[in-house]
């Protein structure tokens, strides 16, 4: 017996650590053996470009900062219920962020690739050298095609069967973009007889009014519409329920939030939980995606919020921040009973030596985080900041975009204007955010004056909105802490 014990204990232990060394490390759900490590030349981005559960694995392709020659060594990967992560042999190296399961061919649609239940990849091959930001539904031809929106404008129709591809537009023109703006699409979403699409072109000579790079854009199979002329950088719609269309984007002022209900689109601004998204390449690649069943998510500016499948009274019910965040996460999804946060951890980039955006910056590389959804209420608390006007000419009695206030804290109102009299503001308040306006109160300014109001601890309504009783260039800006 007394040989048996340390033999046994000896045996214990050795296969405590065999099974130690075969478990994958976890650090606060961060996996290392998923991480994503692009070569050392080119140096160029290794960014999570779109996560997507499907044929029993979680399916994830990256991008690189520009066309395939501007970086190597990332691609198109899978991970198994193991945590065993490998790249395909089909995998291609470029700028990709779309996926799209094609329900009609049972096929998964992202970056370049078609992968059917099995998981066979086949590749579209004239869209290898593209910078694919989006996959969308066809209009006419659902059962067969679908759509593809290149980040430098380029509209693309391919075939799912045959995997042939076909570029139909150049929305650089079709949109009326400023000469030596740089493109930037972003996504596309088809519903309600429609595709639309975004563009978040955005930078200095956008913020001072100098021209109007972005778009958000919408196409009836025929013609192309200009929705509006700033950056946007997500197009999402539920399917079920009110089955609002939603977009989302900024300007000088604020978050912008378009919202397509009874065929009618709806603006709505919230805050910028941080302006270190408010530049064209600064926003890879904020989404709205379903994370549970039939629950929502959207991730815009720094700040995640909750969304709701619901209209009631012809509006948008339930939009309320979540926690406030400083992490690029181009993707989202969930996966086994997991969240899983895409992201971009280390982005040096040489296009020509010896200019290096980031020469501080080593390897390039990606990870993936794994977690809960509800730890996300465990994250930074809600607070931003925004206007409805921004040194804006405004006309007597002319009601500006309703502005969220539901889910902050401390919130403060500062006002100014530039007129030889007294403006009255009249603030009203949505606070069920059915369109019912409640009249909260009248605040006076001086001539060419200034004023702010701090609203009492407590108080809070779903949607906040201004009027002035006279012409006047004013700037009225939201303080939530």
């Amino acid at each position: 017996m007394k040989f048996f014990l340390p033999f046994l204990l000896s045996s214990l232990l050795l296969s405590s650590s065999i099974e130690a060394q075969n478990a994958k490390l976890n650090i606060s759900g961060v996996f290392p053996n998923t991480a994503m490590v692009a070569d050392h030349y080119p140096r160029s981005e290794a960014g999570t470009g779109a996560l997507m559960p499907w044929a029993n694995r979680l399916w994830v392709v990256t991008y690189v900062a520009h066309l395939p020659r501007s970086g190597s060594g990332t691609g198109l990967y899978e991970i198994d219920g193991e945590m065993n992560m490998r790249k395909r042999p089909e995998s291609r190296t470029g700028t990709y962020a779309n996926r799209l399961i094609h329900a009609p061919s049972e096929q998964l649609i992202i970056g370049p690739h078609a992968i059917d239940t099995l998981g066979n990849v086949r590749t579209f091959e004239g869209l290898v050298n593209h910078r694919l930001a989006a996959t969308m539904e066809h209009l006419t031809d659902p059962e067969n095609k679908v759509y593809f929106l290149g980040m430098e404008g380029e509209f693309f129709e391919g075939n799912v069967r045959t995997m042939e591809s076909k570029q139909l537009y150049d929305l650089n023109k079709e949109l009326d973009e400023p000469d030596k703006a740089k493109p930037h699409f972003k996504s596309g979403f088809t519903h309600h007889g429609r595709v639309v699409i975004a563009n978040n072109s955005y930078n200095r000579k956008d913020f001072d009014g100098e021209w109007e790079a972005g778009r958000l854009a919408e196409w009836d199979g025929k013609t192309w519409k200009v929705l509006e002329k700033t950056a946007f950088t997500e197009v999402w719609s539920a399917r079920a329920f009110g089955s609002p269309m939603m977009a989302t984007g900024w300007d000088n002022r604020s978050v912008i939030l378009k919202v397509l209900i009874r065929n009618e689109w709806q603006t709505y601004r919230l805050p910028k939980s941080s302006y270190t998204f408010d530049e064209t390449s600064n926003t890879e690649w904020m989404r709205i995606r379903e994370i549970e069943t039939e629950r929502a998510m959207m991730d815009c500016h720094g700040m995640f919020y909750e969304i709701s499948y619901h209209t009631y009274s012809g509006h948008p019910f339930g939009i309320r921040p979540i926690a406030k965040h400083l992490r690029v996460i181009p993707d989202f999804c969930s996966w086994r009973g997991m969240l899983v946060l895409g992201g971009n951890q280390a982005t040096p980039m040489r296009f020509k030596a010896p200019i290096d955006a980031n020469p501080l910056a080593g390897q390039p590389q990606a990870n993936l985080w794994f977690g809960k959804t509800d730890d996300m209420w465990q994250w930074g608390k809600p607070s931003g900041m925004g206007a409805v006007w921004y040194n804006t000419a405004v006309k007597a009695n002319e009601s500006s975009n309703p502005f969220l206030m539901i889910g902050f804290d401390q919130k403060v109102l500062h006002l100014k204007h530039k007129a030889n009299r007294t403006v009255k503001y009249t603030v009203e308040v949505d606070f069920v955010g059915d369109g019912q306006w409640s009249k909260y109160d009248t605040i006076e300014v001086p001539a060419n004056g200034y004023r702010h109001h701090e609203f009492p601890a407590g108080f809070s309504a779903h949607w906040v909105r201004l009027t002035v009783d006279a012409p006047c260039e004013t700037t009225a800006f939201f303080m939530y802490n």
